[in-house]
């Protein structure tokens, strides 16, 4: 009923940011001799508040349309080059891009969409053939096209790299890192020749006993049945994906907006007044961090409770119980893929130290095919966003790949 519920609110609320937008271009017409006053600038700074706070965000769009190869600006054409119910494999075709290291970037399937990794991607983008894994929201895939279990996702990872073919690499931000890893190993223990040349895994819960942070607690602190009984719900009328057991979006979000609400709120205070001293920069730079943040997907059940167990809860991959189709997964059987694991000095998601768990458990990864490195002075997304990913962690990944690529 839940869902339900917000899905006719959002509904009910449609008029009336309808109206606000409406008010809002009303008041600010060239026409309007008042429209630069002190009142007005007022009313429309809280009208746009109003219609941002009431509004249903899409998914966004990664908009990457050009890069810069050696000096030279070149073309960049989104392609779906595979497609599964949940997942798309998007390739980001450039002009020259033949002789460049393949890279798979696996993105989180943890609330917010691939777009997430924009910004990762683009910087990338220059030296490397990018693939990204573009996962879609549950609420859009029909219950005729089955669920998605956490066997699922590792399945994807491994078509994925197979249609990429030979010499690839692959990266994991946050929670793919441990299916990446039983990705690897299952290709490993298969002597499977696709098995990637490098995973680079990034601030992921390899072994979330490492140092928990609140997101770990949120887990530990409840039980199994707790998950089942309070954060699913089945998608309501109106949707493809109607009738789908998920852990819907608007949860999810309501989640991520509790562990940081005062800041949250002094944002929006800013933005309000940005827009009443028209700081256009400012409040068009609000605008397309929320534009981001505020859409989000819904995770198909099996998949979110199968890793709310078997990684926040049974720790799988550090216990060595993990499987995979029923049969076990062999971490030691990776020996021939280079290990480069990152994490923040300050993240506060996934604690320092989860990642680097994985030269623990892989230890058949000749030592001088490992590497790991934190990055200090930055939390959860700085680790694969923002300056300081720009500027020292993406050269060290690009080293780390033309290293081995060589080979």
């Amino acid at each position: 009923m839940i869902y339900q519920a917000h899905a006719l609110a959002m509904e009910v609320m449609q008029p009336f940011r309808q109206g606000a937008k409406t008010m809002r271009y009303l008041s600010s017409h060239p026409f309007n001799p008042f429209r630069h006053s002190y009142l007005v600038r007022h009313a429309n700074a809280g009208l746009e508040l109003f219609e941002r706070l009431t509004a249903y965000y899409e998914k966004p769009d990664f908009d990457i349309n050009h890069t810069v190869v050696a000096g030279n600006e070149v073309t960049v054409r989104e392609e779906v080059v595979v497609s599964r119910p949940y997942c798309d494999l998007l390739h980001f075709r450039k002009e020259m891009s033949a002789d460049m290291p393949k890279l798979l970037i696996v993105a989180p399937l943890s609330g917010h969409y691939a777009t997430l990794l924009r910004n990762t991607v683009k910087r990338l983008l220059p030296d490397n053939d990018v693939f990204i894994t573009d996962w879609r929201s549950a609420r859009e895939v029909p219950l005729t096209d089955g669920e998605l279990h956490l066997d699922d996702y590792v399945e994807y990872i491994i078509q994925f790299l197979h249609f990429m073919g030979e010499r690839v690499h692959v990266m994991a931000v946050c929670q793919p890192v441990v299916p990446v890893l039983m990705a690897t190993a299952v290709m490993s223990m298969a002597n499977d020749p696709l098995v990637p040349l490098t995973a680079i895994l990034v601030s992921g819960p390899v072994d979330a006993r490492i140092n928990p942070s609140e997101v770990n607690d949120y887990t530990t602190n409840r039980d199994y049945e707790w998950f089942e009984n309070n954060v699913i719900f089945n998608v309501p009328h109106g949707y493809p994906g109607e009738g789908q057991p998920v852990y819907p979006g608007f949860v999810q979000l309501s989640g991520f907006l509790s562990l940081n609400i005062n800041s949250h709120i002094y944002r929006h205070y800013k933005f309000y007044k940005d827009l009443v001293r028209n700081d256009g920069d400012s409040s068009e730079e609000h605008r397309k961090f929320y534009n981001e943040y505020l859409a989000v997907l819904d995770i198909s059940a099996p998949f979110y409770l199968e890793t709310i167990k078997r990684v926040f809860m049974n720790y799988e991959l550090a216990n060595n119980v993990a499987q995979y189709r029923g049969d076990n997964v062999d971490l030691e059987a990776i020996d021939n893929t280079a290990l480069f694991t990152i994490e923040g000095g300050r993240d506060d998601i996934c604690g320092l130290g989860q990642t680097q768990a994985a030269h623990t458990i892989c230890t058949n990864v000749p030592k001088h095919m490992r590497l790991h490195h934190v990055e200090e002075n930055v939390g959860h997304y700085g680790a694969f966003n923002g300056r300081h990913f720009r500027e020292s962690v993406a050269p060290k990944i690009n080293e780390f790949i033309r290293r081995f690529n060589a080979q």
